[in-house]
């Protein structure tokens, strides 16, 4: 627990900290890596290329600083990164790791600037988070490990099926080896993923794209080509093939309540909309279900959707854009792009809630167009691929 000269010192810092922040993040990964090259393998490098890893940390470091006197509000704002942990199988011993090289980097940066009080007390801070971290996390590996069908840690699967939804999205239905139930989750959430590709472990994770069913999982993933995760799944796993799975996470999940739900992704991000579309259909609730495709080709789960429509004609609308549509093809709703005007068109009347997924661009368009339509922030939910960073980022 921080002292009150320590409080007055991280308040009195936190300024220059913040400033100084992005190159600390940026500092610190490397740092990290070249001092403990195990842990490397927990991180996407795609996302350190880009920026958006150090990002994710930045913002979480802020966050905390603002809001640690606000312990209910930190917890929930913090719920983010508990769940990307959990589908890591991030561990209490990993984490003396991150505050050594984190002080380390803001040492690099700041120099002489970081006394010992300094460092101190920014330490005590990162010890505060730390376990507030690990209290966290661990309530969540707990409660799934007893759940019918949970574990904790990794738990084998076999691919039992493969289906090709589009030319580059591949569905992959996971059984658990030992033939024993699977836990449920909550229709939104995602999987994390261990698999060996040349003899080295990596972790990612990917939506649960069908409801919960206690026999089996299902991960629809796209193709990237430069992915090399994406492309071991769609070009070398098939059926009989095995992977480790990590408990479910996540926060873009239903709120319970009957408001009507508009539901719009791009792309890869149509996954976790097809579990919120059943779980809502199923609640009696009003759905508007809105995808946009680059074409045809790449168009998903068309006759999953025509099946929920036919279930549900009276409380299912579902509309598809296609960004370039071939000659003749009167198979999507719009051409062009997914924008305000379409949006304004099929929004629910009411306080509808309004979940999107899909590109970083894409993410951002759809936010400032239902801003600009009303929808308030706590009717806008979202959640990232990758690390959660702003949608207004780059």
């Amino acid at each position: 627990m921080l002292t009150k000269d320590q409080e007055s010192l991280i308040d009195a810092t936190a300024p220059v900290v913040a400033e100084h922040l992005d190159t600390i993040t940026s500092r610190f990964y490397p740092l990290m890596f070249s001092r403990y090259p195990e842990v490397s393998v927990l991180f996407n490098a795609a996302h350190q290329a880009d920026g958006a890893q150090p990002q994710a940390l930045a913002g979480a470091v802020l966050a905390y600083v603002q809001l640690r006197r606000e312990p209910a509000r930190a917890r929930q704002v913090l719920a983010t990164v508990v769940s990307k942990h959990v589908s890591l199988g991030i561990r209490p011993d990993q984490y003396p790791i991150v505050g050594e090289c984190l002080m380390a980097a803001i040492g690099e940066v700041l120099g002489d600037a970081v006394t010992p009080d300094i460092a101190d007390a920014w330490g005590a801070l990162y010890e505060e988070l730390a376990g507030l971290l690990i209290e966290l996390e661990d309530h969540r590996y707990h409660e799934f490990a007893q759940r019918e069908g949970g574990w904790r840690g990794t738990r084998t699967f076999r691919i039992d099926a493969t289906r090709q939804e589009s030319s580059v999205i591949r569905s992959f239905v996971l059984v658990p080896k030992d033939g024993k139930p699977v836990a449920d989750f909550t229709p939104g959430q995602y999987i994390g993923v261990r698999l060996m590709i040349d003899g080295v472990p990596v972790y990612r994770h990917y939506s649960l794209s069908a409801s919960p069913n206690g026999e089996r999982y299902r991960l629809s993933i796209k193709r990237e080509p430069e992915g090399r995760v994406s492309r071991h799944l769609h070009d070398v796993l098939g059926v009989g093939d095995t992977l480790e799975l990590l408990p479910p996470a996540g926060e873009l999940t239903l709120e319970e309540g009957d408001a009507p739900l508009m539901l719009i992704s791009g792309g890869v991000g149509q996954t976790p909309m097809l579990p919120l579309a059943a779980q809502a259909l199923e609640q009696g609730r009003e759905v508007v279900y809105l995808h946009a495709a680059q074409e045809r080709a790449q168009h998903a789960f068309a006759e999953e959707l025509a099946s929920l429509k036919a279930a549900y004609p009276e409380r299912l609308t579902c509309a598809v854009v296609y960004e370039r549509a071939e000659t003749g093809n009167t198979e999507a709703d719009h051409v062009g792009r997914l924008d305000r005007e379409l949006l304004a068109r099929y929004l629910p009347a009411g306080q509808p809630h309004c979940f999107f997924v899909g590109p970083q661009g894409f993410m951002t368009a759809m936010d400032q167009s239902l801003i600009s339509l009303g929808v308030d922030e706590d009717h806008r939910h979202y959640e990232h691929f990758g690390p959660s960073r702003p949608l207004d980022a780059r």
